[in-house]
C-alpha cells in the first residue's frame, strides 16, 4: 500500500517511531491469519507484543488520518452522502472500558458488549463507503447524575456536529436508519446545513398538508387536510414502478410530521410481489423539493456503511481486542476501519471509470498473504527473485 507513507508525511506531528508502526501495522493486518490481537500481529511483524500493546496507547488524529485516505480516493464531482451507524462488538470480561448493553442487530436483542459509532462517506455512483470517523458509545448504565438526561442519540449527534467539518463539500444529504429519527437528531441535522433522509414507523403520525383556498373569515389560515392513513394511498402521487423491480411501486407526498415538527417528502414502497398481503415501508427527507427515485436511491446507498462493518468484523479484526483501556480500544477500532480504508482506496485507483465494480476484501487479503509467504520462501532459501 504505497499511499500510506504519502499521507503519513503530510501528517502534522506525527513521530518517525509511530510512522514507521503505522506503515507495517496496516499490512501486518492484511497478512496475517488468525485473530488481530497483539500476540498474533508480533508473530508477523518485527515489534514485540509489548511495544505494540504500548503503541496501541498513544495518541493519534485518526479522523485526518480517515479524511486524507478518503479525498485520496473520492472523485469530488462524484454524487456523495455521508452516513451514521452504529455496530455491536460482543466483548466478555467486567473491566473493559464502554462495557454495557448495547442492541444487536444479529440477536434482536439487547445484549452485553461495545459498541461503536461510524461515520462514513457514501459514493452514490460506485456504490462504495469510506470511514470518516469511528467513537466508542459509552454505555448508559455507567452515566452520572448530571449526565443522565442525555441519550446516545445525543452522543451520536456530538459526533456529527464534531465532524462535520471533515465531509466533503459536495455532501448535502445525510442518511440514517429509522432509530435515528428523533427529533434532536433530525434538528442537528438540518441545523448543520445537511438533508436528513430516513425511514419512518408505518404509524407515523403525519399531516396532510391543506393547499385549497382559504375562507375569508378570523383566525388563523388552516394548515393541514387530514391525517395520513397508509392504508390508503389514493392521495399520495403515483410515481410508478421501480425499473429493476417491477414488484415495488413508489408513492409520494409532502407532509408535516407532528413528532419532528417540520415538512417531509415523504416516499411509501409498496411490495405487490405477494398481492394477497402486500408490505411498505416509510421513507423521508427533510427537502421538500427531492425527487421520490432520488430519495430512495440515496437510502439504499445508505446500506453501503454495513459492508464496511462486515468486512472489518471478518478481515480486519474489528471483533480481537485484546485491550481493555479506552485510549487502546480506541485505537483498535479505529486501525481496523482504516486498514479497510486503504485497501478500497488501493482497489479504486486500479479501476477505470466510475461504474460500479466488485470488491472483495477476501481476495485482497490472500494475495497479500501470498506475496508474504513468497517474501519468507526467498529469504530464508537465500532465493535471487530477479532470477529467471
Amino acid at each position: 500500500m504505497t499511499m500510506v507513507n504519502d499521507i503519513l508525511k503530510h501528517m502534522p506531528g506525527l513521530g518517525q517511531p509511530q510512522r514507521k508502526f503505522l506503515a507495517t501495522l496496516f499490512v501486518t493486518i492484511l497478512v496475517l491469519r488468525g485473530r488481530v490481537n497483539f500476540r498474533n500481529l508480533s508473530r508477523y511483524c518485527n515489534y514485540s507484543e509489548r511495544t505494540i500493546a504500548r503503541q496501541f496507547r498513544e495518541p493519534f488524529d485518526w479522523p485526518d488520518f480517515h479524511q486524507r485516505v478518503l479525498m485520496t480516493a473520492l472523485d469530488p464531482r462524484a454524487e456523495l452522502v455521508s452516513a451514521q451507524d452504529a455496530s455491536f462488538l460482543p466483548k466478555s470480561g467486567k473491566q473493559t472500558f464502554g462495557l454495557g448493553h448495547f442492541f444487536n442487530g444479529c440477536a434482536s436483542r439487547a445484549e452485553r458488549g461495545l459498541e461503536i459509532s461510524t461515520l462514513a462517506v457514501v459514493d452514490v455512483t460506485r456504490r462504495c463507503a469510506f470511514t470518516l470517523a469511528v467513537a466508542q458509545t459509552p454505555p448508559g448504565e455507567v452515566a452520572t447524575k448530571t449526565a443522565q438526561e442525555e441519550t446516545r442519540v445525543d452522543f451520536y449527534k456530538q459526533q456529527l456536529r464534531a465532524h462535520r467539518h471533515r465531509l466533503p463539500p459536495s455532501v448535502t444529504s445525510h442518511c440514517v436508519d429509522g432509530y435515528y429519527a428523533k427529533k434532536k437528531y433530525i434538528d442537528e441535522v438540518v441545523n448543520l446545513d445537511l438533508h436528513a433522509i430516513t425511514k419512518l414507523r408505518s404509524d407515523a403520525n403525519c399531516m396532510f398538508l391543506y393547499t385549497g383556498p382559504h375562507p375569508k373569515r378570523r383566525g388563523a389560515r388552516r394548515k393541514y387536510d387530514g391525517k395520513v392513513n397508509f392504508q390508503t394511498l389514493s392521495r399520495f402521487e403515483d410515481l410508478g414502478t421501480i425499473e429493476d423491480e417491477p414488484h415495488l411501486h413508489l408513492y409520494t407526498t409532502v407532509v408535516w410530521h407532528k413528532t419532528l415538527q417540520r415538512r417531509l417528502r415523504l416516499v411509501v414502497l409498496l411490495n405487490r410481489k405477494d398481492p394477497a398481503k402486500a408490505r411498505f415501508i416509510v421513507l423521508c427527507s427533510t427537502d421538500p423539493e427531492l425527487n421520490g427515485h432520488k430519495l430512495v436511491e440515496l437510502y439504499a446507498a445508505r446500506f453501503q456503511i454495513e459492508f464496511l462493518f462486515r468486512d472489518s468484523k471478518q478481515f480486519t479484526g474489528l471483533l480481537d481486542c485484546q485491550a481493555r483501556a479506552a485510549s487502546a480500544l480506541d485505537f483498535h477500532f479505529n486501525a481496523s476501519l482504516a486498514t479497510l480504508n486503504l485497501v478500497r482506496a488501493e482497489d479504486w485507483c486500479m479501476q477505470q471509470g466510475q461504474e460500479p465494480h466488485v470488491f472483495s476484501m477476501a481476495s485482497w487479503k490472500q494475495c497479500q498473504f501470498n506475496e508474504r509467504l513468497l517474501d519468507v520462501f526467498m529469504e530464508k532459501l537465500a532465493l535471487d527473485p530477479t532470477h529467471r
